[in-house]
């Protein structure tokens, strides 16, 4: 039984005491593989444009807000310190010291001035310190400060030996402490004795400050002292005295407002106010990187600036925001918080928490509520939580379930019945009921069982549910609130919707917009002017609305803001303020829907996230104003042989050099601040680009031309009050210069004369081939003419021979016929009986039927129709006789036998006869034919 109850009492002690409860402005880590350089970082400075510089293992580092860059120390040993100073960063480290300045091209260049030493550094030599005086800058070792003179480049040496090199500015005078000797004063080159209280020659002096007139000294056991005079010291005594009991401090800083930093060896940094009051203490275990802290730095815009053993942590102290980080997990997600009888509850996913307000103190877990918590509701002066398992009572830090109806999402109060509450729940409203001074759940509503997270009544027994994918339900209940008698759904609108009371009106929020109910017209209706402030085309809300009936404000979450809307001042239009969020920011803010905001006191409100929570104090947000520059800008060329560019001068590069990669920054170091850049390129690209978190662009192959460069940027939504430019031109290529251009229009010149020239050539050839060709074709015409005209003789020729032949033919028939007609005659006068009287008839017609002249007619005639007939027969057949001549000539007009007998006035076997011996004459064989030989011939 002891043991048991040892386990109870150990696990409640787990489970009640988490993480220490308090918040913290924003925190950024920046671990050396993010920075790109060594681990350990000894001292931080801020130029006017506000890059950070920071003295690391590796060099000098420099962060412009968008890029880290690591220049090399110059002996490439550990960088010790760094101190900007107008246009020059001074550095110290192993055996050198010097400065480095920006050039034309934007990078840093380094100048060493120990060579205007007169005397030799000495050995082993590094330098912890620099030191701003006037025109003088002072390089602190552990043995010596250097005192350089800027104006005239003199040095003058102090000898300060001491363990741990330490030099300070307090009221415009320069401090250092001598090991066993005291605290020294730096007076027109010499040191001067301020203190050599045993305090100071014995403990190691780590921060030196003034406040209210008096020098305030710190040493590394974490004590304050007042130094009164050269050897009166009186001890600071402040109440964080005892959490500082077993620190060891590395650094100090006295911030702005007067607060006190101890960076310790392995504890974190310590926080006290002026008046040496514990506000924080910061470690690893809530936010820091590391542990051990080195050096400290506030910046122009009161951001801290840790530089770390292992690492670089930024804090935003002058951010509207705290933070309260669930590292552990011990929290959750909170989906609920408010404020009850002077302590601070939140409702997560592992139940309720609590600590008292406005203390350092713990949560503490709310035993019998581990499970989901929807809503904290205080009502008529009661705790109510809305639970998982069903609802609970929370009353002197104990919970008390007073209704198993499971899933309640809210509990509120009916008007004009103290007595009656109802609640929302997973499957329904239900009615809770006062008996004397306690609740109990007293029914269910019949008649309606979908969920109802989000209602409002709108009379007496009238009520809004809205259910984001069924619609909005009007119910209308009975007097005793048991059971719904009627009930009216609209479709659903939008997604993302949920119902709310604002001001006494009722408005339903989707992502449409808002929309305020009627309750005359018993309808919605588009609130334009409170849809117009939170919903627009680039930034819409994102989730549930959320009203603070407290202080009268309208809460919204889009992507990228924090969207507030408060009565105006002036006329009853509300005033927008929006808070510009990060979307790393949003997606911590939990479940979107579920979205949890209370408000503290006056303009502090309390967010809920996914692993803690953040305080939003209205009062802090400021429009700061920011700069956009362009740090530096490479040209490549095609064969990716990368330059850096002069910033100071218009440049036109090669045409071959026609790739540019420019980058540009912003020095905003805000956690929740995002930095966005817009660019254009005059000349080819008019047109503003996109939004983009990119801090540089890359132009390639652009054409030869004018360009102008232009940068902007904005941080959050308050765009930069510059317009960074640059302008650069693109030669022409080589083909194109101008001495080409004119060895192109010499050539096409030359070109163009010697074409002429011989187009002039080729012309005159061609005229003359062209008159050749054309005195050929007369000629041609001229012959084809004479043949024409040969042909027209020849056709005529031929029609006079074929003439002729007809004529022969003619004859030739005519005497065939005519010696017929003879030989009739005298066959029928020899027939005749009277001989002797016909006689000389006979003589005649034989003289007629032999008459020469006849065949002197048909030769010529045959003469005139083949002349070269006889010719050609003489010629082959020189044997033959008149009369064979004859009978060819017959033969040649393919005369037969039988009509050639009576031109040769024998008869026709006669003729064969003839035609035999004509043979016989010409030597044809046997088998030709003489009639065609003869034609043929």
């Amino acid at each position: 039984m002891y043991k048991l109850k040892q386990l109870i009492t150990i696990f409640f002690l787990l489970i009640t005491i988490i993480i220490n409860a308090q918040e913290f402005s924003p925190i950024n880590n920046y671990s050396p593989e993010l920075y790109g350089a060594e681990n350990q970082n000894w001292d931080i400075s801020q130029s006017s444009n506000k890059n950070i510089y920071i003295a690391n293992n590796g060099g000098l580092l420099e962060f412009n807000g968008a890029v880290w860059k690591l220049h090399p120390s110059p002996n490439y040993t550990v960088l010790r310190s760094v101190k900007v100073i107008g246009e020059r960063i001074y550095t110290g480290c192993y055996m050198e010291f010097g400065y480095w300045t920006k050039n034309n091209f934007g990078n840093l260049e380094y100048t060493s001035i120990i060579d205007k030493l007169e005397v030799p550094l000495l050995e082993e030599e590094q330098f912890w310190n620099i030191i701003e005086y006037n025109d003088w800058v002072l390089f602190q070792s552990l043995d010596r400060t250097y005192i350089y003179n800027s104006k005239d480049e003199n040095f003058s040496i102090i000898n300060s030996k001491t363990t741990r090199a330490e030099i300070f500015k307090v009221d415009n005078g320069i401090y250092f402490q001598k090991i066993n000797e005291g605290i020294f004063k730096i007076e027109q080159g010499t040191t001067v004795l301020v203190s050599d209280n045993p305090i100071f020659q014995q403990n190691i002096l780590v921060g030196f400050f003034s406040v209210d007139n008096q020098k305030l000294l710190l040493t590394e056991q974490g004590d304050f002292y007042f130094l009164d005079g050269i050897h009166e010291v009186r001890k600071w005594n402040i109440s964080a005295e005892e959490k500082l009991q077993s620190v060891n401090v590395f650094s100090s800083l006295q911030l702005r407002n007067g607060n006190f930093l101890l960076g310790t060896i392995s504890n974190g940094l310590y926080i006290l106010d002026k008046k040496g009051e514990f506000v924080n203490k910061v470690n690893k275990r809530n936010g820091l990187i590391n542990n051990t802290i080195l050096s400290m730095f506030e910046d122009s815009d009161e951001n801290l600036w840790l530089g770390l053993d292992n690492g670089i942590s930024l804090v935003n102290l002058n951010s509207p925001f705290k933070v309260y980080n669930d590292f552990d997990g011990t929290l959750g997600v909170v989906y609920a918080s408010t404020i009850f009888k002077e302590h601070l509850y939140l409702g997560t996913n592992q139940g309720v928490f609590y600590k008292k307000l406005n203390t350092s103190d713990d949560f503490k877990f709310l035993k019998n509520t581990k499970g989901q918590v929807w809503s904290l509701n205080v009502v008529q002066n009661t705790l109510f939580c809305g639970h998982n398992l069903g609802t609970y009572i929370i009353k002197n830090q104990v919970a008390e379930k007073i209704a198993d109806f499971p899933g309640t999402w809210a509990v509120k109060s009916i008007e004009n019945n103290e007595n009656l509450l109802i609640q929302g729940n997973y499957s329904g409203l239900g009615i809770l009921e006062k008996s004397g001074d306690s609740w109990k759940f007293r029914n269910k509503i019949e008649g309606f069982n979908t969920s109802s997270r989000f209602f409002e009544f709108i009379s007496e027994n009238q009520i809004l549910v809205n259910h984001e994918n069924k619609g909005i339900y009007t119910l209308t209940l009975d007097k005793e609130f048991k059971k719904v008698e009627k009930q009216v759904v609209l479709p659903p609108n939008g997604y993302g919707s949920s119902i709310i009371k604002f001001n006494e009106d009722i408005l339903f929020s989707s992502n449409n917009g808002v929309q305020k109910y009627s309750i005359e017209n018993q309808e919605f209706s588009i609130d334009s002017l409170i849809t117009q402030k939170l919903f627009n085309v680039n930034d819409t809300i994102v989730g549930a609305l959320i009203p603070d009936q407290k202080t009268n404000k309208l809460w919204g979450f889009s992507n990228k803001n924090i969207i507030c809307l408060s009565q105006g001042k002036f006329n009853d239009e509300p005033q927008e303020t929006k808070i510009p969020i990060p979307s790393s920011f949003r997606r911590n803010l939990g479940v979107i829907g579920f979205e949890c905001l209370t408000n503290l006191k006056e303009q502090q409100f309390l967010i809920g996230g996914s692993n803690g929570y953040m305080i939003l104090n209205l009062d802090r947000i400021n429009d700061s104003k920011f700069n956009v520059s362009i740090d530096e800008i490479k040209n490549n060329t095609l064969d990716e042989k990368s330059s850096l560019v002069d910033l100071s001068q218009e440049i036109t590069f090669e045409n071959n050099a026609n790739n540019l990669e420019f980058y540009y920054s912003v020095p905003n170091f805000n956690k929740f601040s995002e930095t966005q850049y817009q660019y254009q390129l005059k000349g080819i690209y008019d047109k503003w680009s996109e939004w983009s978190s990119d801090s540089r662009v890359t132009f390639k192959n652009l054409p030869f031309g004018k360009y102008t460069f232009n940068v902007k940027a904005r941080v959050g939504n308050t765009e930069t009050t510059n317009i960074e430019s640059f302008t650069f031109g693109i030669d022409k290529p080589w083909y194109l210069s101008n001495f080409m251009v004119f060895i192109y229009l010499l050539s096409i010149g030359l070109f163009s004369f010697f074409m002429h020239n011989a187009y002039k050539r080729y012309y005159t050839v061609q005229r003359e081939k062209l008159l050749e060709k054309t005195q050929r074709e007369l000629k041609m015409r001229r012959l084809e003419n004479e043949q024409q005209l040969m042909s027209f003789k020849n056709e005529k020729l031929q029609h006079d021979i074929e003439g002729k032949n007809r004529e022969l033919a003619i004859s030739t028939m005519s005497l065939i016929k005519k010696n017929e007609f003879l030989n009739k005659i005298k066959g029928e006068l020899m027939a005749s009986e009277a001989n002797s009287k016909v006689k000389p008839v006979i003589n005649i017609i034989d003289k007629h039927i032999n008459n020469s002249d006849d065949w002197k007619f048909f030769e010529e005639a045959f003469n005139n129709a083949d002349k070269d007939f006889f010719k050609k027969m003489k010629k082959y057949h020189p044997d033959l006789t008149p009369n064979d001549l004859r009978l060819c000539a017959y033969l040649r007009l393919n005369l037969s036998s039988k009509e050639i007998a009576p031109l040769l006035n024998i008869s026709a076997k006669s003729v064969d006869v003839k035609r035999y011996r004509l043979r016989k004459k010409m030597d044809l064989p046997h088998e030709a034919s003489l009639t065609n030989y003869i034609l043929e011939l």
